[in-house]
């Protein structure tokens, strides 16, 4: 019985999440759109997420270089390095590793924001006074994390690369040109586009949440807490499940 009641509600949320994503269709291209409350969104949610994602690519970048050169050195292959690196954090990790890094800080912080909002009766304040609420809060802060995502992963990638360049450094005096062309080198259209496509996906995914979180507190405070905790783990287990789609998508078109 415990696990019907838990499918159910699983089944319930996962149903009322897909209605919240159609209404933000719905509302997307509205002639009366929000832009400066939408630009306002994505500076905050850029240059706001912009150190973590930096430091975090710059430590992911050299210690995955540092990690992975004994085992090439142990074959013979220390110049398929810059390659390796390339590949691993353009195709899978830099996307992966930014949007869940997203999804703890921006996901987290709409769930709170907007729950206080919620609990507080300012969303209902703003419906009285003929404001749209869900085209003024929600819209344009889904709007924000699907289009700053891929500029975030898009940083990512080259703090990562240049990161791993100071890697091979470490022992090594490899020019950054050379470097640079051996990365450029071994990257194809195939790599690029399907991570960055993808991360579009993984920032509307973590906005959704977000908002919807927001937009369904109730319980007061807690509520605002509970909110925000269940934000950060359905859009992690979102991207990982949409993760998981755009690899079989890219493996069924050739491009892995």
């Amino acid at each position: 019985m415990a696990e019907r009641n838990g499918f159910h509600a699983l089944a319930v949320e996962a149903g009322e999440l897909s209605m919240f994503a159609g209404r933000f269709f719905r509302n997307a291209f509205h002639r009366r759109f929000e832009w400066r409350e939408l630009l306002r969104q994505a500076a905050i949610n850029g240059s706001g997420s912009l150190p973590l994602v930096g430091i975090t690519a710059f430590i992911m970048g050299l210690v995955l270089t540092v990690q992975s050169r004994p085992t090439l050195a142990r074959f013979g292959a220390e110049s398929m390095l810059p390659a390796m690196v390339a590949i691993s954090v353009v195709r899978e990790i830099a996307p992966v590793i930014t949007a869940l890094i997203c999804a703890g800080k921006i996901g987290s912080s709409m769930g709170a924001e907007l729950g206080s909002m919620k609990v507080t009766e300012q969303i209902d304040a703003m419906e009285v006074s003929g404001t749209n609420p869900f085209r003024y809060l929600a819209v344009t802060r889904i709007w924000s994390t699907t289009l700053m995502l891929p500029v975030l992963v898009v940083l990512a990638d080259a703090i990562a690369i240049w990161a791993s360049w100071v890697g091979v450094n470490i022992r090594d005096t490899v020019s950054w040109p050379l470097f640079y062309r051996q990365v450029f080198d071994s990257l194809e259209y195939g790599d690029i586009l399907p991570a960055f496509a993808k991360s579009y996906f993984f920032g509307f995914a973590i906005g959704v949440v977000g908002c919807y979180k927001g937009f369904t507190t109730a319980k007061g405070t807690e509520g605002v807490g509970r909110s925000a905790h269940s934000a950060v783990v359905v859009a992690s287990l979102l991207i990982f499940f949409l993760d998981l789609i755009a690899v079989q998508i890219t493996d069924l078109l050739g491009l892995t």
